[in-house]
């Protein structure tokens, strides 16, 4: 596999909640592993859920031999996610915090996720789709019928998210497996991204003739130059 993360704090935040961590190369038992995080919390608090996260589930990945990926990533989260929420219980700076948390692994062109939040985890060749559910209050109401796509953009609880890793004593992770062609790019990235640019730019950029990087160069542009009224972080897998 190849892949090329980023992240920026955006334009309006002084301060960067969002983390991303990659590998293409062997961690503990999987052949490789791609994660995103979108902390929450007040000062620094959100800050540190993310990189705390994604620290910890690495110490987990790597101390586990003869377990399966979906295993994992399943008892990782929960690892994680009690450690968070404990954090954040016996700590007063730390009170409240969470983050969204995607993880991902390709195995014999198989693709397993493990979602809570609402980043996204984006499969595209010739179309784009979203794999991952948003866990978000507009989400539950987009897929009940409540809202459409158009009434979500610009909705004032639009950054409720209805599920996070230690914003509870359990959490309960989306699992996805999908078999995946080295045709195809997956993109992982936070409501920083999504929430500046449609589906339809984010798949006309991954379209064009060019590197990774340049790709997620001009999709990171892009969504500063439409405002980067948040923090983003994106990673850009694709297979050899």
């Amino acid at each position: 596999m190849r892949a090329i993360g980023m992240t920026h704090k955006g334009k309006i935040r002084n301060i960067n909640q969002d983390n991303y961590y990659l590998s293409n190369e062997k961690i503990g038992s999987l052949p490789n592993l791609y994660i995103i995080a979108d902390g929450m919390g007040g000062h620094k608090a959100g800050e540190y859920a993310s990189k705390y996260a994604v620290e910890e589930f690495l110490n987990y990945v790597k101390k586990q031999e003869n377990m399966c990926i979906v295993d994992i990533f399943t008892k990782g989260i929960n690892y994680i996610n009690e450690l968070i929420y404990n954090k954040s219980l016996n700590n007063e700076c730390y009170h409240g915090m969470g983050t969204t948390f995607i993880a991902s692994c390709v195995k014999n062109h198989k693709l397993y996720v493990a979602n809570v939040g609402d980043s996204r985890l984006y499969l595209i060749n010739d179309k784009i789709k979203q794999i991952t559910k948003d866990h978000s209050l507009v989400g539950e109401m987009l897929r009940c019928g409540k809202l459409t796509k158009e009434q979500v953009k610009d909705h004032p609880d639009k950054n409720i998210i209805t599920r996070a890793v230690g914003a509870d004593n359990t959490v309960i992770s989306d699992i996805f497996t999908l078999d995946i062609t080295d045709d195809e790019f997956i993109l992982m990235c936070t409501d920083g991204l999504t929430n500046m640019l449609e589906d339809d730019k984010i798949h006309q950029v991954i379209e064009k003739e060019m590197s990774l990087q340049k790709k997620l160069d001009e999709l990171i542009t892009l969504a500063l130059n439409n405002g980067g009224t948040d923090n983003i972080a994106a990673v850009l897998i694709k297979g050899e």
